[in-house]
């Protein structure tokens, strides 16, 4: 397995690149420099209990005095009108893309993921699937090239899918959708041989060359697991042109696809093992004491840790509280022995 199939699967990288990409595609467009600007009108000045928006100019019509040029008039001009000079296209670091391209290439690699892009793949014998040899020069060869290997569903499935458009991009000329169906990578000597022209009268099957992978094929959508179909040399040749853990590349000055950081990305399936459980020390059961709350208004020893005062000021009051008792008592007794003494 080629060393660019090993590399991490990058989805924000991938999307990243692909939406820049993309834009480099883009026509410049925008609206008329005259637009909302072809009528005859002027302001009225202040004085009229109207606002200052410029109004056509004239009489005996609707239109005479009504409002012109603003956005916010009919058929004025929009706010903020597009221009040719807008910044159509994006540059994109080299290494971005090269890391993008060896992460959409891992991820073709992973049936799960080609699976879950929509690909019937489920009587292909390998993913990636490789085949001996796509030399052919018809596309009736191509069709049962593809059908022996099981590939031939996915095609069959992009083709069903043609369908119009829904929305106002019928009328842009973009008037068809289709499904992506499988994307066939061969070397340049095979593209020129006639394979390629046979391949790519399929339809929903799209041609590459290893030498120029392109990420929109790789990932339309920026959506990784593209169903691709490699031809013996091509797969061959991947190391060549991308290089591999131990060799650099030798069409790309001196490039490497990336590593990942870890080499089992199970990461429970690391901590669990007997090696890491080994070195690692025993967990601790602590039994967590939680204090029970009490109140310092009715818990004396709690109050005088809040306020070592308390104590005192209660000490206090309990003595002045006997006092008042004792002098009371003593009244009620001078009381009784007054009435004696009186009867």
């Amino acid at each position: 397995m080629p060393s660019v199939f090993l590399a991490p699967i990058r989805p924000d990288v991938v999307h990243f690149v692909h939406s820049n990409m993309a834009k480099n595609s883009r026509q410049a467009y925008a609206v008329s420099k005259w637009a909302g600007h072809q009528q005859s009108a002027e302001s009225w000045g202040t004085g009229r209990a109207v606002s200052r928006i410029p109004r056509i100019q004239g009489g005996g019509t609707h239109r005479a005095g009504q409002g012109a040029f603003g956005n916010m008039c009919r058929g004025g001009r929009m706010f903020n009108p597009t221009k040719t000079w807008r910044k159509w296209h994006r540059k994109i670091n080299v290494n971005q893309r090269r890391y993008a391209i060896c992460s959409a290439l891992a991820a073709s690699a992973l049936p799960a993921l080609v699976m879950a892009r929509g690909h019937k793949v489920e009587e292909v014998p390998e993913v990636p699937l490789v085949v001996d040899s796509l030399d052919c020069d018809k596309t009736l060869k191509a069709k049962k090239i593809l059908e022996e290997f099981g590939a031939y569903d996915d095609v069959v499935k992009s083709k069903n899918s043609h369908a119009i458009r829904s929305g106002k991009g019928k009328m842009r000329n973009r008037r068809h959708v289709q499904r992506r169906g499988p994307l066939v990578v061969l070397t340049e000597a095979e593209g020129k041989s006639g394979a390629g022209k046979a391949f790519r009268n399929l339809s929903g099957v799209e041609v590459a060359c290893v030498e120029r992978l392109n990420l929109l094929q790789l990932a339309p959508g920026g959506h990784l697991g593209r169903f691709c179909v490699w031809s013996k040399g091509a797969f061959a040749r991947i190391d060549a042109v991308y290089g591999t853990h131990k060799r650099k590349s030798e069409e790309k000055s001196g490039y490497q696809p990336p590593r990942a950081i870890m080499s089992n990305a199970d990461l429970p399936r690391v901590i669990n093992s007997s090696e890491v459980q080994a070195a690692a020390r025993p967990a601790r059961s602590v039994q967590k004491f939680h204090r029970i709350k009490k109140n310092p208004l009715k818990n004396l020893g709690v109050m005088v840790k809040l306020n070592p005062y308390a104590k005192y000021l209660k000490r206090s009051k309990s003595q002045k509280k006997a006092k008042y008792v004792a002098t009371d008592a003593q009244k009620a007794r001078s009381k009784e022995v007054y009435a004696e003494l009186v009867a």
